[in-house]
């Protein structure tokens, strides 16, 4: 690897062509950082899709083990939901004993997260149906309490294009009916959220897991580095030390 990035290469595999997160990702990330990404093409967020993601998840992980990264993080939770908790883990095992490089999914990262916190209550907010249900299913299975799952129903080519502020009404409007709550959980990576976690966490009093942040916080606990990072929340700030797998 190149010299540059001498605390560490990220392989990072994004289900989509759409820009934002990876760039935010980079922009977190302590200096001497690497990140590779692979965009694949998923289009229409339809369940069809996500279904025959797998396999391009293992050749864009081959392509990254063979280049030399680190780590290689998985994004996009939809495909590996589908799959459930147990076979999503078996498969991340089976790949790592392959590719001989640790792998982790978007799923595995924020169920981490919650866990780390102390958060079994949540709720959750996103962008489409077929997300909404398949996390309140996955996250069940996950061992939590989802007590209430809010989507802001868009065109999945329009996620991106959600106001931060709309985000944050529907969460304080969801967290008002559900007031045990003990995280909120901001599910996806097409929306860009950075803006309002901290606003969030000092209105609400409860942790808010954004998945640029979470991804952020794993990644530095993995390469063994502590940099924290304030005004993106609890996890950047604090840098607490993460629940196994």
């Amino acid at each position: 690897m190149n010299f540059k990035n001498w605390r560490g290469t990220v392989g990072l595999i994004k289900p989509t062509m759409r820009p934002g997160s990876m760039e935010e990702t980079a922009r977190l990330l302590p200096d001497g950082v690497g990140l590779i990404p692979i965009h694949q093409n998923v289009r229409k967020g339809s369940k069809d899709e996500f279904e025959t993601a797998i396999q391009g998840y293992h050749d864009n992980a081959t392509i990254l083990a063979n280049a030399g990264v680190d780590l290689i993080h998985h994004s996009g939770t939809p495909p590996f939901m589908m799959l459930g908790v147990t076979e999503e883990k078996k498969i991340m095992r089976k790949w790592e004993q392959k590719l001989k490089v640790p792998n982790f999914t978007a799923n595995q990262n924020i169920t981490c997260a919650l866990k780390t916190l102390g958060a079994k209550n949540i709720i959750g907010i996103s962008y489409s149906k077929l997300q909404n249900d398949l996390t309140r299913d996955y996250m069940t299975e996950a061992g939590f309490r989802v007590l209430a799952m809010e989507p802001l129903l868009v065109p999945f080519q329009k996620a991106g294009e959600i106001p931060p502020e709309k985000v944050y009404t529907l969460a304080r409007n969801t967290l008002r009916e559900s007031p045990d709550a003990e995280a909120i959980y901001l599910q996806g990576n097409a929306w860009r959220l950075l803006s309002i976690v901290e606003k969030m966490e000092q209105d609400f009093g409860i942790p808010v897991i954004e998945t640029c942040a979470a991804l952020c916080w794993e990644i530095q606990h993995r390469l063994h580095i502590h940099e924290p990072k304030n005004g993106l929340g609890i996890l950047l700030s604090k840098l607490p030390e993460p629940c196994k797998y």
